[in-house]
């Protein structure tokens, strides 16, 4: 019997130890993406400073990173949406905390957390929208 509950806990540890690579994986890909922009930016100003016609590779490559964050964020965003499970028993308060509510809860907050970082990398792409040089 002390086996069984062993190996339940190591279960569950191993299941909120993922949980909490989730919450932490769509800020740390805005954080990546914010220091690929704005580092490319700088370093390509640098090096080739002129009108926009000659910064369209650089657009075009943030813009295909910026298509690849957004794609992980919102994958991270529907696994964590799976997770909190909300759907299945729209359960919105837990009076008594169990393991199947912390899962629940982690779930919930890496979902607020991929929608803040999925409009984070939005915005943080903007300026390859808007800016004409790079002065």
């Amino acid at each position: 019997m002390s086996h069984d509950k062993q190996t339940s806990d190591a279960r569950q540890f191993a299941e909120e130890s993922s949980s909490l690579v989730r919450i932490t994986a769509a800020p740390l890909t805005w954080a990546g993406h914010f220091v690929l922009c704005y580092g490319a930016a700088a370093v390509w100003c640098v090096k080739w400073p002129g009108p926009i016609g000659q910064m369209a590779p650089l657009r075009i490559a943030l813009g295909l990173a910026t298509v690849l964050a957004l794609a992980i964020i919102a994958w991270l965003g529907w696994r964590s949406w799976q997770q909190w499970d909300l759907l299945d028993d729209y359960d919105y308060e837990h009076e008594m905390g169990v393991g199947e509510d912390r899962h629940e809860f982690l779930g919930h907050a890496a979902f607020l957390l991929s929608i803040v970082s999925f409009v984070g990398v939005i915005f943080t792409s903007l300026p390859l929208v808007f800016a004409a040089t790079c002065r």
